[in-house]
């Protein structure tokens, strides 16, 4: 039987970044050549990064985008890679508009392109326009096997390019794809590859974009799966890395073009039946990471590329000996190593004497490097000068520490992390310009009790690994406060955060009305006040930096809701 060998690159682009990521690709088709692959697939717009959002709009791009595409034909061929068929996906534009295409590099040249649909700008997956009856289809005949390609959001339509595919006879399925992770995808991901694979009659290889872009992650978990819809490897999550994979295949299908069905195939021929050589052994399945495992690294993922994708070299934050500054503080460590990541505590008349010594103790478990910086006499010019009282003198010293951190990155040039959950932003609990500012935000999409989850597998991870635990017992276990005034903890102003953070499931996540909620069996004053305070917390969410998405609704991008909104549940 005909013989093919392939290879997925998971791989991190940058958005805009064309002659970066021209590189990236040269580069990891020489990993593929070097393995012997006859083929390799880069995911979705790998040259222009994704999701390019307005820039798909801006002609002078998609310009820029082609004509990288065809120098980047040249340079894979100068650098004798030639005859590898190296799958690169781009962002094109003609008379209907901007296109997400994928095209075929060999031997110099563009030898074929697919178009996916138009790509105004739209927010991710919103963008959709499925094939229609009459769109063409490309098959590319390589190693005298018939490889279709698809792209990305084409797996999701039923009866769609897949079937037609199926229907003419291919030997193959490629998919390249930019799809973002959000907490258990994957329950969701292969057994849609897998259907997907079963309805073509042929293996499908998933080749996931990995990295992070602005508030996306990408978790790459690029897989192959047989025609029976069995699953035949995987990639790990959350890493850059090459599937080489060996296919001995029937062939001997139907060779012509014209109509399938709705649409029209196109075949171009590259290759014909290589001589008989010894496959590589199975490649490895990689099991999907565990919830807190696959959630950590998607926060440091994104941490790590925000920061450095951005020109930045070190962050700062605050400090406070609470569970949410010692869990960024972890992240950041995680992300960018101990050396670029300054802590600082900033403490007021009202900070006990704990949330001083917790901070220190995670700077002396870390390594991090930390400073103390009091506000005191701070807040005390603001209180005076404005006779300042009750919430307003609260707030004045979140504010006063706020501008503490602006003032450390303008003088040093650091990235400030603002360490707000998503609890917290849900029901508006956090200080415009106070402990709302920063350029990023890493726990924004983490729901409180999630925090506290995330701490102790972080700690028995480092136990596991003879490794000091990066986050001091205390600061998990206390009880949660702002320290703004005498004797303050978090329950004086919200439910428990088990039960807070269960109606926020529901109403958030879920997008559940009154009606519901109550039939969740929660009390209509838990329901009336729950969802009061996220309805008018609005205005402030708004104003929140951007921060790694992990939820299918994360603030910001998912959910949002007009600000000024006279509707309420009840």
């Amino acid at each position: 039987m005909p013989q093919i060998r392939i290879a997925l690159a998971q791989v991190n682009a940058t958005v805009g970044g064309l002659d970066g990521n021209a590189s990236l690709v040269v580069e990891w088709t020489r990993k593929a050549a070097e393995s012997g692959a006859h083929l390799v697939v880069f995911p979705e717009m790998v040259l222009t990064g994704y999701p390019v959002e307005d820039l798909a709009i801006r002609s002078s791009f998609a310009r820029a985008s082609r004509a990288a595409l065809e120098d980047l034909a040249v340079a894979l061929d100068s650098a004798g890679l030639g005859g590898v068929a190296a799958f690169v996906g781009y962002l094109d534009h003609d008379t209907a508009g901007p296109r997400n295409a994928a095209s075929v590099l060999h031997g110099g040249r563009v030898v074929a392109t697919q178009y996916k649909h138009h790509l105004p700008n739209y927010g991710v997956f919103d963008e959709r326009r499925y094939f229609k009856p009459g769109d063409e289809l490309d098959v590319v005949r390589i190693n005298g096997l018939e490889v279709g390609l698809v792209i990305c959001e084409d797996l999701w339509q039923d009866g769609g390019p897949i079937a037609a595919l199926g229907a003419a006879g291919v030997d193959l399925v490629i998919s390249p794809n930019a799809s973002p992770y959000e907490r258990k995808k994957d329950d969701v991901r292969l057994p849609l590859v897998a259907s997907r694979a079963a309805e073509a009659g042929a293996p499908l290889a998933y080749c996931n974009l990995v990295g992070g872009q602005d508030e996306l992650v990408f978790d790459g978990d690029s897989m192959v799966v047989g025609a029976d819809g069995v699953l035949l490897a995987r990639a790990p999550q959350f890493v850059e890395h090459l599937l080489v994979m060996d296919f001995s295949l029937p062939g001997g299908g139907s060779y012509s073009s014209g109509a399938v069905g709705e649409f029209t195939v196109e075949r171009i021929a590259l290759s014909e039946a290589v001589p008989a050589y010894a496959p590589l052994p199975a490649p490895r399945i990689f099991e999907p990471l565990s919830d807190e495992a696959e959630v950590w690294h998607a926060l440091v993922t994104g941490l790590r590329d925000y920061v450095r994708k951005n020109g930045f070299s070190s962050v700062v934050l605050g400090l406070s000996g609470g569970i949410d500054s010692a869990v960024v503080a972890a992240l950041a460590i995680d992300a960018l190593g101990a050396s670029a990541v300054h802590g600082v505590s900033m403490p007021s008349i009202y900070s006990s004497d704990h949330s001083r010594s917790d901070a220190y103790e995670m700077a002396q478990r870390t390594g991090l490097h930390y400073s103390v910086e009091p506000i005191a006499d701070m807040v005390s010019v603001f209180v005076s000068q404005l006779s300042l009282t009750g919430l307003a003198e609260e707030n004045i010293q979140a504010r006063c520490r706020g501008m503490t951190l602006m003032a450390l990155s303008n003088q040093h040039g650091h990235l400030v992390l603002a360490t707000g959950n998503k609890t917290e932003l849900a029901v508006g609990y956090s200080t415009i310009y106070g402990d709302a500012v920063g350029g990023f935000a890493p726990i924004k999409d983490v729901l409180k009790t999630l925090v506290w989850d995330l701490a102790r597998w972080r700690n028995d991870e480092a136990f596991k690994r003879g490794e000091q635990p990066p986050i001091p017992e205390n600061s998990i276990v206390k009880p949660p406060s702002a320290e703004l005034r005498p004797g303050q903890v978090d329950t004086d102003s919200l439910p428990d955060y088990a039960v807070l953070d269960d109606v926020l499931d529901d109403y958030v996540e879920g997008d559940r009305g009154y009606d519901d909620l109550i039939a969740a069996g929660f009390s209509p004053e838990l329901i009336d006040r729950v969802v009061g305070m996220v309805d008018r917390a609005e205005y402030k969410r708004r104003q929140y930096p951007p921060g790694t998405k992990i939820s299918a609704k994360a603030f910001g991008r998912d959910r949002r809701l007009p600000i000024t909104n006279a509707w309420r549940e009840g």
